[in-house]
């Protein structure tokens, strides 16, 4: 193997280890010696995009004028369905001008929002249990990161009232995800009204990843921070069509929020790219408008999915409560094992996979999630082997 002529930046190789990597690495080794895993790792949608959004994306793109490049902001008319969907939902109101932003899926934008505010030496707060992203966008700019405590006693909400001071004195933003990935924690309106003020104080900006904005269960509807008053003062939140209309290949979201934070957003990705193409955005609009119809058969499918595993594995030893929103369950990993070699261990003798929680975290270490990103029957199989393997909960 050639020595490559440059190495690559610090920032970049004094990443911590990408487990997701890791993992596809077991995988691969696994397949190889001829294993039918059933992979419940990656947060994947199985379903496909609803048909009348798959139509207004063909139809868009079969028109010559959106082939070109797509305008940096989004489309005036996806920014209104934005604003919608957010009155819609929420009662809020935004201005599709000044306060809403086209994103190329969540994560993206995410990444950009913490690049345009950390300088070196600048500190993002992130809970200790956290997608990746949110930490690592952070430290590939020479930023810091200052995990918050998360603990299950607490309900896995991301303590922020016992920052040291000295580490508020560089703080430039909060990051809060919920309902939660990986832990499927939900947060109530006294939580965010307590972030709001908490970033008041500190002159923080606080920002909402509502990525599982849609999916809840048992009639629970996750609530956005801009229903506290006063939030734009603050706050931006980051949505996406990925989970809720099964569009992860789209490549779609939106920020809505305080007007000079989408300001300096939408000034870092025009120095970065263009836009989410047109006729992804007509596709979105449709899955706005149309989003009761839609997301009601998204949310039934994963709650059925999550009382089989629920039961499954309650079955096996665990102990859990059924959570009350998002698409996982958040499980501790048996005496004995940490939470890689667990994952290793359900690779090779049960040909199941599962993320071992030290992917989201150092916190994260001693759980690992599951996804609930198959059909029922196939979901029970997993079980299936787990059981017959003698795997339990001691």
């Amino acid at each position: 193997m050639s020595t490559p002529l440059v190495e690559p930046s610090s920032r970049l190789k004094n990443l911590p280890i990408y487990i997701f990597a890791w993992l596809d690495d077991l995988k691969d080794v696994a397949r190889e010696r001829g294993a039918n895993l059933i992979d419940l790792g990656l947060g994947n949608p199985d379903r496909p995009t609803p048909e009348p959004v798959i139509e207004a994306i063909k139809n868009s793109y079969s028109t010559p004028s959106s082939h070109g490049y797509p305008p940096f902001k989004g489309t005036e008319d996806f920014r209104k369905a934005v604003c919608r969907s957010m009155k819609s939902h929420y009662g809020v109101d935004f201005d599709p001008f000044k306060e809403v932003l086209c994103l190329s899926g969540s994560k993206e934008g995410i990444a950009h929002l913490v690049m345009a505010y950390i300088d070196q030496g600048d500190v993002a707060l992130v809970p200790e249990i956290y997608y990746p992203v949110h930490s690592r966008a952070a430290w590939l700019v020479g930023g810091q990161v200052y995990h918050l405590p998360m603990k299950a006693e607490q309900g896995f909400l991301a303590d922020f009232k016992h920052v040291p001071t000295d580490i508020l004195k560089k703080a430039k933003l909060l990051i809060l995800n919920y309902p939660n990935n990986p832990t499927g924690a939900v947060a109530d309106l006294t939580y965010f009204e307590k972030a709001v003020n908490f970033c008041k104080t500190h002159g923080l900006v606080l920002v909402s990843d509502m990525a599982y904005a849609e999916i809840g269960f048992d009639g629970y509807k996750p609530p956005s921070v801009f229903e506290v008053p006063g939030a734009k003062d603050v706050a931006v939140e980051i949505y996406t069509c990925s989970k809720s209309f099964n569009m992860a290949g789209s490549r779609i979201g939106w920020a809505v929020g305080n007007a000079d934070i989408i300001a300096n957003l939408y000034a870092f990705r025009t120095n970065m790219g263009y836009g989410t193409p047109v006729a992804i955005q007509e596709g979105a609009i449709v899955a706005l408008d149309r989003a009761p119809e839609f997301v009601k058969d998204v949310v039934s499918g994963y709650q059925a999915r999550r009382d089989l595993l629920v039961k499954g594995f309650q079955k096996l030893g665990w102990h859990i409560t059924p959570p009350q929103a998002a698409m996982y369950l958040w499980l501790k990993v048996p005496k004995g094992f940490t939470s890689q070699e667990w994952a290793r261990h359900l690779i090779n003798e049960c040909d199941v996979v599962v993320t071992p929680g030290n992917a989201f975290g150092e916190g994260g270490e001693g759980w690992f999630r599951v996804s609930m990103v198959s059909p029922e029957p196939v979901l029970q199989t997993a079980l299936d082997r787990l059981e017959s393997k003698g795997i339990r909960y001691n």
